[in-house]
């Protein structure tokens, strides 16, 4: 979830910082925003999150430690959650997505506190106030930067929407088979929507050991 700040306020104090006037410019963002902030930068406009949801952290803890776990046991890269910075070419927007991975051959683009450059796969759980920034703002962008899937879950609908960049044709969607939604990123591991709509999600080392075995 996330509040968008478009204060020009130039004491407007977000958790103990004042905030420099907007819009800001990248450079101050980056003197700005700390650990302590989780925030996005956006041509000079500057959007703050807030508190998520229960769902929405069992979900990004769930799909983050899923992944996780088959990526580390394929040596595919690394899988960072929603603390982490992606700048975006070709403006450098700085978003905050809710999953990322980075492929192996990719991981020279991290930094300190952020990456540079496109996440090989981007994955946004769904609020209420984020449902535009999710389903048009981001898809455009991440489409541009060259994100090579992009993943949207949206627990308000219950419905997961995956999509694979293909060139000049831009996302095309990754139809559901038999249930499953299977990533060409990577390659074997899959999620099965019905997982993540249970009153009570299922244990990651049962779902994993299915996926590895390929079921």
């Amino acid at each position: 979830m996330s509040i968008a700040s478009h204060s020009n306020d130039p004491f407007a104090v977000i958790d103990g910082k004042t905030m420099p006037s907007l819009p800001m410019t990248e450079d101050e963002f980056v003197a700005w925003c700390d650990e302590d902030i989780k925030a996005e930068w956006v041509d000079g406009r500057v959007i703050v999150m807030a508190a998520a949801s229960l769902i929405h952290v069992e979900l990004t803890d769930f799909l983050s430690r899923l992944m996780g776990a088959f990526v580390e046991s394929r040596s595919l890269g690394k899988v960072l959650s929603s603390e982490f910075q992606v700048r975006l070419p070709p403006d450098g927007r700085r978003r905050v997505p809710d999953l990322l991975f980075v492929a192996k051959n990719h991981l020279k683009n991290l930094q300190v506190l952020h990456l540079e450059g496109a996440p090989d796969l981007a994955v946004e759980i769904v609020s209420p106030d984020t449902i535009e920034r999710d389903w048009r703002e981001k898809y455009r962008e991440y489409q541009t930067a060259g994100v090579r899937e992009y993943w949207i879950v949206d627990p308000l609908k219950r419905h997961v929407a995956a999509f694979a960049l293909a060139g000049p044709r831009g996302y095309q969607p990754i139809q559901e088979v038999r249930g499953k939604i299977a990533s060409g990123v990577l390659p074997g591991f899959y999620v099965k929507p019905q997982w993540l709509w249970r009153d009570e999600l299922p244990k990651i080392q049962l779902v994993l050991r299915e996926i590895l075995r390929g079921r």
